[in-house]
This record gives structure tokens, sequence and C-alpha cells, in this order.
């Protein structure tokens, strides 16, 4: 009887681990072993992740001047904006770079206005001899009205500590 017992019980507890063959399967594809229920919410979650409807040009061009136009903007997420914007394969369009430069002078912090612009500079990459003369001269009137310096006005267009190219000095 106490043998029998004993079978018993040593059969409740291999049941409560996981098959060993199992174990052994995933171990040497290097995958988990999931219930199906897991797989379903994982094959569900990446429908409705590829269901999001993107923005046109438009729509994108207003919902971030209109973020940098609010009233109570501060200067923390000004730079969120912006970060989030450079994150972007994209070149900012001249009138949400006009909006955050108009934000910057609401919260009084000029240094923030010249990062905008050297970063929207840094932007163009290798279109910026087409690009930033065009940026320039749309935000131009922009930069006027709030007293804002180009950072090519301030001298920042050209390193303070540089040494002449030795292959050009003749």
């Amino acid at each position: 009887l106490d043998s029998l017992l004993q079978e018993k019980m040593l059969r409740v507890a291999l049941r409560a681990v996981p098959r060993l063959s199992a174990v052994r399967t995933a171990a040497r594809t290097k995958q988990t072993v999931m219930s199906a229920a897991a797989v379903n919410v994982r094959l569900s979650q990446q429908v409705r992740f590829m269901s999001a409807s993107a923005d046109s040009d438009a729509e994108f061009d207003q919902r971030y001047e209109a973020f940098f136009n609010r009233p109570d903007i501060d200067g923390w997420e000004i730079r969120k904006g912006m970060s989030d914007l450079v994150a972007m394969d994209l070149v900012p369009d001249p009138v949400i770079v006009a909006a955050a430069l108009r934000a910057c002078r609401r919260v009084n912090d000029y240094a923030l206005t010249t990062r905008i612009l050297e970063i929207v500079r840094i932007k163009c990459a290798d279109k910026v001899d087409e690009i930033w003369p065009y940026m320039m001269q749309e935000l131009k009137p922009t930069m006027d009205e709030l007293g804002i310096l180009s950072p090519a006005e301030m001298g920042y267009d050209q390193p303070e500590l540089a040494l002449p190219n030795p292959y050009e000095i003749h």
C-alpha cells in the first residue's frame, strides 16, 4: 500500500513539471514554449498595430503646428516636440519650425531657438545647399519679427578653433 501511494505521488509531481521533451525542443530551437493563448494575443497585437492609419502631410504639419502654438507650452515640451521631429526621417516644414521658434520666444529661451535652427540645418544632410536657403527664406520674416539671428549671423557656421587646411594655403 505504501509503495502504491508513493507511485501515485510521483505521477502527480511529474505532471506538474513541464514535459522534458518540450523543454528540450525549445532549448534546441532557442524559442520559448508558449501557450496557445499567448500566441493568439501576439497575433492580434500585430494586426492591431498594422491597422493604424497614417496622417497626410497637411494633417502632420497641422498637428505639430498646433502643438507648438499652445499658450501653456514650456521649454521641456518644446524640446520633446523637436526631439520627436528630429527622430523622424524628414526635414520639418518651415511652418512647424516657425511655430517652434515662436514657442521659444514665448518661454523666453533664445538659446533654444539657436539649437532648433542648428538641428534643422543638420537634418538637411546632403541636400543642405538646396533645402537650407529655402528654409532661411521662409523663416526670415518670423526671425526678424522675433529678433532671432541665424547661426551664420552669429558666427556659428564656422568652427571657432579650426586651423586652416594646409592643402589650401597656396
